[in-house]
């Protein structure tokens, strides 16, 4: 009976290791928004797509390099940082036609799952919210590199680049439905620093 408890209490405190060195393993990130760009893409009328994008966000990411599936995603926008190089329609996209910065000031995205494509690339699921609405969206991730920063040794790196789109009908955003596209491109270039 005394072998047994021992026995017990040595697997216990085996697996109580195990999720403590996996819990420690990912690595944390906090998104380094000088060296970032959340860029979207829309039809405008079917004669051109416009780019636009925003400029004021914070976000954190993590992963321990191994296993995308333990990775995770945060990520918070906002809105009134709309910009699309033109005074007149970055007022208009901050108005209820579109975005409505007074009543939603913010969006946010949050990872859900990871589902490895390759050997640096990815699924990523997640919950977007945005007016209002929370709907899942998937992006294809590709993870660039992690590395000490060339300038300073002692700041240690990880990129990536994510890109996908998102129905803007799907979060109650109607203005012009028909004219202006409902997908929206979304285009994401991220670092950021180990923490």
């Amino acid at each position: 009976m005394r072998t047994r408890s021992i026995i017990a209490g040595a697997a216990a405190l085996m697996a109580s290791t195990a999720l403590i060195g996996t819990a420690s393993a990912a690595d944390n990130y906090k998104i380094d928004a000088t060296h970032t760009n959340i860029i979207f893409i829309v039809d405008h009328l079917g004669f051109s797509n416009m780019i636009g994008q925003f400029q004021s966000f914070e976000g954190n990411f993590s992963f321990d390099g191994k296993s995308v599936e333990g990775a995770s995603v945060k990520l918070t926008i906002k809105t009134a940082s709309v910009d699309t190089d033109h005074e007149a329609r970055d007022k208009h996209l901050s108005s209820p036609d579109f975005f409505n910065v007074q009543e939603f000031p913010e969006m946010s995205f949050t990872s859900t799952k990871f589902e490895a494509t390759g050997d640096k690339t990815a699924k990523m699921t997640g919950d977007l919210t945005m007016l209002g609405v929370t709907k899942p969206v998937t992006l294809d991730v590709t993870f660039n590199k992690a590395d000490k920063f060339p300038m300073d040794p002692n700041v240690f790196i990880a990129g990536f680049s994510a890109k996908g789109t998102v129905n803007r009908q799907d979060f109650g955003m109607k203005y012009a439905a028909g004219a202006i596209g409902d997908n929206i491109g979304l285009w994401i270039e991220a670092e950021g620093h180990k923490q």
